[in-house]
């Protein structure tokens, strides 16, 4: 008995491509073909195929969204993903929405046919790039999260800098700062000049209120709240 198959793919030429080759395979009848994830969830709810060639990135409703809602309203279909990517950001949210198969259109008929009577089995019908991905994230785990931006700070100061300028709104002298910092007075006053030139204040009374407001110190007798 042949496998009943809805292609979905949003662009024309290869869509038809698909429909042509599966008409050539053994076991395969093609029953519909959809160009956008709504058709493909429409047509699996009309014609109950047995499974679902699905593209990822289509029009109106994604390959993955489709995916989901087929599974939830019509589970006897099975999803096998067919599409141009293989990266973590299209493969993991097409299997977590309950996709079976997962192949690259580089994948030969052959290959297709295999993949669909897999998941008519209750098997995964994986490629075998899929299959070394799936591995790679099972052994080595999920990628360590994008480290945290560095903080900005305002109008260009430098981190030393900005440490200077909360000293002065603690009324800390430049010798005091000096050893506080454990760096020369020279050093202290480049730092002074700096914070100066960048925030536009012209003595220190201005440098405390700079940094008042902006909330980098806070004025003596006030509470955080």
């Amino acid at each position: 008995m042949n496998a009943r198959v809805v292609v979905a793919d949003d662009q024309s030429v290869v869509r038809e491509g698909i429909v042509m080759l599966l008409g050539l395979l053994p076991g395969v009848e093609v029953v519909g073909s959809a160009k956008d994830g709504e058709e493909a969830v429409a047509l699996v709810a009309e014609l109950a195929p047995d499974v679902v060639l699905m593209d990822l990135r289509m029009p109106r409703c994604d390959g993955a969204e489709a995916t989901r809602r087929i599974r939830r309203d019509h589970p006897g279909t099975q999803v096998v993903v067919l599409t141009t990517f293989a990266d973590d950001d299209s493969l993991f949210p097409a299997l977590q929405a309950g996709a079976r198969g997962y192949l690259t259109k580089d994948a030969g008929g052959e290959e297709i046919v295999r993949a669909i009577q897999a998941v008519l089995s209750g098997e995964a019908g994986l490629s075998p790039s899929v299959q070394r991905r799936l591995l790679e994230r099972v052994t080595t785990g999920p990628p360590p999260p994008a480290p945290a931006p560095e903080p900005q700070l305002p109008d260009g100061l430098t981190p030393r800098e900005l440490e200077v300028l909360v000293l002065i709104a603690e009324g800390l002298s430049n010798p005091e700062i000096a050893r506080r910092l454990h760096i020369s007075q020279a050093t202290v006053k480049s730092h002074i000049n700096n914070l100066f030139a960048k925030t536009g204040v012209r003595d220190r009374a201005q440098a405390v209120r700079y940094a008042y407001v902006r909330g980098l110190a806070q004025p003596p007798g006030s509470t955080i709240t």
